[in-house]
């Protein structure tokens, strides 16, 4: 036992007061807070979302209100657009934030995107990103038309602004809750379920009604997708490890032929024979 602890003391960082505890900070929680922050490198969609939609409200906040009203009005996902330019709406309704404030969506991505992004990569993360987006937004506005068109709801609902990245932020948090083991799942679902439901009962308003649990519920769903593709290996691990048999294959057939021949020979000599020479 001595001697494991004079060990143990060697390896501590020479010239460090209390050095097994700074050293195991340093090297631990430190560490583990330095590989989740966001970066250009790790997470270059969420840092490149963030930044678009950073400058959209920045321009909304110093530019000319008509302007922007003008602008938002054309990017809006309701029921009109989409009728009409359904592409146009999809994608620009998610460059804006709903209100003037941006710092909320930053904390928003950095909770949900970001670690998407770091554990599945930047095309999964930026896809489930998109479907949750669309998928909500479709499903949402489909139920605002068709109540229209049944006499629920005055036609005047189709014009609603519908502007915004929640969709797809909580679409990641989804995802993010559905790679959990199953009592974090039970937990995040657990609390993101009781803020939506707040938002419902205080808003009262149908499309977030719909929307927000129609993104989550498609996050969770396509974590089952995220997580058969972790299962399975890459596929240039695959064929690298194929190669390398083939390779060891071949070498280990080129030295049994060399062997035979060699000992062919040796027996031919023994015999008296002269050993033919290949061409």
């Amino acid at each position: 036992m001595a001697g494991l602890r004079r060990a143990v003391v060697r390896s501590a960082p020479a010239g460090v007061p209390y050095g097994m505890l700074r050293y195991g900070l340093r090297t631990g929680v430190f560490e583990w807070l330095l590989e989740r922050v966001p970066t250009p490198r790790r997470t270059p969609f969420t840092l490149g979302y963030l930044a678009v939609v950073g400058a959209t409200t920045t321009f909304a906040g110093l530019a000319d209100p008509e302007l922007v009203q003008r602008l938002q009005e054309a990017s809006s996902s309701d029921g009109h657009n989409l009728l009409q330019h359904p592409l146009r709406a999809l994608v620009l309704s998610g460059f804006w934030v709903a209100g003037e404030v941006w710092m909320p969506y930053l904390w928003g991505f950095a909770f949900t995107l970001a670690p998407l992004e770091r554990r599945v990569g930047t095309g999964r993360a930026a896809a489930v990103f998109a479907i949750g987006h669309v998928a909500a937004t479709l499903l949402s506005q489909g139920v605002v038309i068709a109540a229209v068109e049944a006499g629920r709801m005055a036609p005047e609902a189709m014009d609603h602004l519908d502007i915004g990245v929640s969709y797809g932020v909580l679409a990641c948090l989804g995802a993010v809750a559905g790679l959990l083991p199953w009592r974090g799942r039970v937990l995040a679902l657990g609390g993101v379920g009781l803020l939506i439901a707040q938002q419902i009962a205080t808003e009262k308003d149908v499309v977030t009604a719909v929307g927000h649990p129609a993104a989550v519920l498609t996050g969770v769903v396509l974590s089952r997708w995220l997580r058969r593709i972790e299962r399975r290996p890459p596929r240039s691990r695959a064929r690298e490890a194929q190669a390398r048999t083939v390779a060891t294959a071949a070498s280990v057939a080129s030295a049994a032929s060399a062997a035979s021949g060699a000992s062919s020979a040796a027996a031919a000599v023994r015999a008296g024979a002269r050993p033919s020479t290949a061409r």
